[in-house]
């Protein structure tokens, strides 16, 4: 027993095995919605629910089993919030791909990310995008799930007129108004599995009124569903064809993964002092970014979105979580929960709309570090954040974020302030639009 501790880095001079456990059970209640969440996102593709069930179970497993194994560190890994949004509802609704051709994508991108790992190269591509659209990137993203979230528990709905307005009160839309309320309060009074409870809840209080649908000869268990629809069924067509826009589709998902999991990993990791407190370098850094890649690789294959380590991580850092023992308790309730796949499945969108939304909140916190006083980096930030759900596309809220960048900068004379990278980014990007 504890030679297995050891190799996932727990001491029991420094750990407690309660400890890490429970923080482990902690961070998995946090982030447990995305098995109900994922599955509704990714099926408007056309993909098998089920399928897209068994595949975030298994690709969070095992991605999340790497980071305690070889990471040694207590983050919890899936199918990121956001990204899972990109990939069905700009790349496959919005850009026309088939849902192979985006797994294709997913699965080039989780490659490359092995590959900038190995070779660490990762910090010359973090220093190279200027720190404000980082910080614009996530908040942009944070209202495109957000709109999303609203969108599909049906509060606003489309109008010639006004492009948006708010949809007809009826019991869909009271089930999505009250979980985002309900959440609200849970997550303000820092109740642990706040989004999850809350979207339990919400799918029971569903039932009475139909929008939760019970099938016929519902049990609580079951087999786990076949991969088999969604494994290995990708699309490299685009790839061959040499598809400009489909090169970026992979860079975009590169950086979204890239800055997520940096962002994740160095917050975390340094506000529970894991970090140098002099140097603030984090000791495994490099086997953290690796188990992304493994996973966002391993994912593709099974049938999902691009994996990343995720933030309510932080939640189980906070109980005192500190080793892999942490991520292995979530790996162990992850394969659990292949076996309740009727629970998560029967819930509906609406129930789903409080964890869009509220994601979407935590996500506009990087907001305050974004200069609004330098116009030079103002302007671009707010391109970057607007485009994104004004165009229901998280790449085009990118690349217009960055080309507004260099064009500012060169116009107003501090073209120092660029790097090389974001000069052959934007002459790539002006490609693509003249093309």
């Amino acid at each position: 027993m504890n030679k297995f501790l050891t190799l996932l880095g727990y001491d029991p001079a420094k750990h407690s095995v309660k400890v890490e456990m429970l923080a482990g059970l902690t961070t998995f209640l946090t982030m447990s919605y995305i098995l109900a969440v994922n599955p509704l996102i990714l099926c408007e593709t056309g993909m098998d629910k089920g399928a897209v069930f068994s595949a975030t179970v298994i690709a969070a497993a095992i991605a999340t089993m790497v980071m305690a194994f070889y990471a040694k560190m207590p983050f919890a890994l899936a199918s990121g919030m956001g990204i899972n949004a990109f990939f069905a509802y700009t790349l496959v609704l919005v850009m026309g791909y088939t849902w192979q051709q985006a797994l294709a994508a997913v699965l080039v991108e989780g490659i490359v990310f092995i590959i900038l790992t190995f070779l660490r190269v990762r910090e010359a591509i973090v220093k190279a995008i200027p720190i404000n659209l980082r910080y614009s990137i996530s908040v942009g993203i944070g209202l495109f799930i957000a709109f999303i979230g609203l969108k599909n528990g049906g509060i606003i709905v489309a109008n010639d007129a006004t492009m948006t307005a708010l949809g007809p009160w009826n019991a869909t839309t009271l089930i999505a108004v009250g979980g985002i309320i309900l959440g609200s309060i849970l997550l303000a009074l820092n109740v642990r599995g706040a989004l999850f409870y809350t979207i339990l809840i919400m799918t029971i209080v569903g039932i009475p009124f139909g929008v939760t649908q019970i099938p016929e000869n519902f049990t609580i268990l079951s087999m786990p569903h076949s991969i088999e629809p969604i494994a290995f069924h990708i699309d490299f067509s685009r790839f061959l064809n040499l598809d400009i826009d489909y090169i970026i589709v992979v860079f975009t998902l590169l950086f979204m993964d890239l800055f997520d999991t940096l962002g994740t990993l160095i917050g975390a990791a340094t506000g529970a002092g894991m970090a140098d407190p002099k140097t603030g370098r984090i000791h495994n850094l490099n086997k953290a970014l690796m188990a992304d890649a493994v996973g966002t690789t391993i994912g593709a294959l099974c049938g999902t979105s691009t994996v990343t380590t995720y933030v309510e991580s932080t939640t189980g850092i906070l109980e005192g979580g500190r080793t892999g023992l942490t991520s292995f308790t979530v790996g162990l309730l992850f394969l659990v929960s292949l076996f309740f796949s009727p629970i998560f499945l029967m819930i509906p969108s609406a129930a789903t709309t409080s964890a869009l939304f509220l994601v979407g909140v935590m996500m506009l916190r990087s907001i305050v570090h974004i200069d609004f006083i330098d116009f030079t980096e103002a302007m671009p930030s707010l391109v970057t954040i607007l485009m994104m759900p004004f165009t229901a596309s998280i790449s085009e809220g990118i690349v217009m974020g960055l080309l507004a960048y260099v064009f500012v900068k060169l116009c107003t004379g501090r073209y120092k302030e660029l790097s090389v990278v974001m000069y052959i980014l934007a002459a790539f990007f002006v490609l693509k639009y003249m093309v």
